[in-house]
């Protein structure tokens, strides 16, 4: 891979930085405190085009590729926009319109695709289950085909957007005895009769994101709202992980980029014993640990998106490696933040503490490091 961008890459990400500094940090610490989603900041997303930003023009998008998608995300968090809209980004863009995007009709197209890349509709996926997470094959929610019509049962959980979704992509089994082949993608509006969100559950961090259950109670929808062909939802699921592992883990690695200027500036505003605490060997460790994880994390990120870009089939050993190490790798950058930060860092206007909380997802959405561990050491 060729680690450059080209200048108009760069000016575009100068911009998104210069976007969200004005129009969505100022308001983050107010969300984020009352733990409420920001609905006009998610539609200035939209109004920017970073949400439709991969779509072609003809559906409301901007036709960019992978690797300047990626560049937004970073972007995002560089910013010091909170996890929370990000993760509420990501779920949206990657994991509910672009499935549809890829898998579904021209009618379908054109029918959602104008909406989500607009902000106007907002989406989201509901694959895990309560007695299924990792083990997606385990699920037991059902759809039934009758006629001309689709009847769906059972319930998911842990889904971003859940509660302030319009259009939810659902996975449930066409055929419960062929385990990953008899799982099956369905298009359910909200409104739809019998299908409802749960209350927001509070979470540890990505607090200003709504992450709830959705219940499918005999819910009939049109058979023309199946995602391709029954059985194709689980490589469908698989295809989003191409996603999940560049721009969904983009924002983090602008996230350290963020902790790093502000812990840079605070070691040289700050003095102790006489002397500013950047010169103490203690604070230097910490900020050359946040560097060399943003630096490792840039370079694993942008290569499963260059891998996209080339239309490469998606390297199961690199996405997992590059999942692990955000994910895990994370928490020891952002609690130095803290740390460095001392009674400050604890504090909520310092932002650090946030980030902290924020990052704790990292190892657990979107498959576990355990789960990352496996995969591996079963490749390799």
């Amino acid at each position: 891979m060729e680690f450059s961008f080209t200048k108009e890459q760069l000016m575009f990400k100068k911009e998104v930085i210069r976007f969200a500094k004005k129009e969505i940090v100022p308001r983050i610490q107010e969300f984020e405190l009352k733990k409420q989603f920001d609905f006009e900041s998610f539609k200035k997303l939209g109004d920017f085009g970073i949400l439709g930003l991969h779509f072609p023009e003809e559906y409301g998008g901007g036709g960019a590729d992978v690797i300047t998608t990626v560049l937004a995300g970073e972007a995002l968090g560089e910013a010091g926009v909170d996890g929370g809209l990000t993760l509420a980004y990501g779920a949206h863009t990657f994991l509910c319109a672009d499935t549809i995007f890829s898998h579904g009709t021209e009618e379908q197209r054109k029918k959602y695709i104008p909406k989500l890349a607009s902000g106007e509709w907002i989406g989201c996926m509901g694959l895990t289950e309560p007695n299924a997470g990792s083990d997606v094959a385990s699920m037991t929610s059902t759809a039934e085909k009758k006629g001309d019509k689709y009847i769906l049962n059972g319930s998911k959980i842990f889904i971003t957007n859940g509660p302030i979704a319009d259009v939810s992509v659902v996975y449930a089994k066409t055929d419960m005895e062929k385990k990953h082949a008899g799982i099956s993608a369905f298009i359910v509006e909200k409104g739809t009769p019998g299908f409802s969100a749960g209350t927001p559950l509070i979470k540890m961090g990505v607090c200003t994101s709504q992450t709830s259950e959705l219940y499918l109670s005999n819910c009939e929808i049109p058979a023309e709202n199946l995602l391709g062909k029954e059985g194709d939802g689980f490589n469908m699921s698989l295809q989003t992980v191409e996603w999940d592992r560049s721009a969904l883990l983009a924002p983090f690695v602008g996230a350290a980029t963020f902790m790093l200027n502000r812990c840079v500036a605070y070691a040289k505003d700050r003095e102790q014993f006489g002397r500013k605490i950047g010169q103490f060997q203690a604070i230097k460790r910490k900020i050359a640990n946040i560097r060399i994880f943003g630096e490792a994390a840039r370079n694993l990120v942008y290569r499963i998106a260059w891998c996209k870009d080339q239309k490469k089939p998606l390297n199961h050993l690199e996405a997992a490696v590059a999942k692990l190490f955000v994910g895990d790798w994370s928490m020891g950058p952002s609690n130095d933040a803290v740390v460095l930060h001392g009674g400050y860092g604890y504090c909520h206007e310092y932002d650090m503490e946030r980030i902290f909380r924020d990052s704790r997802l990292a190892p657990i959405g979107g498959g576990t490091s355990d789960i990352q561990r496996m995969i591996i050491s079963k490749l390799i």
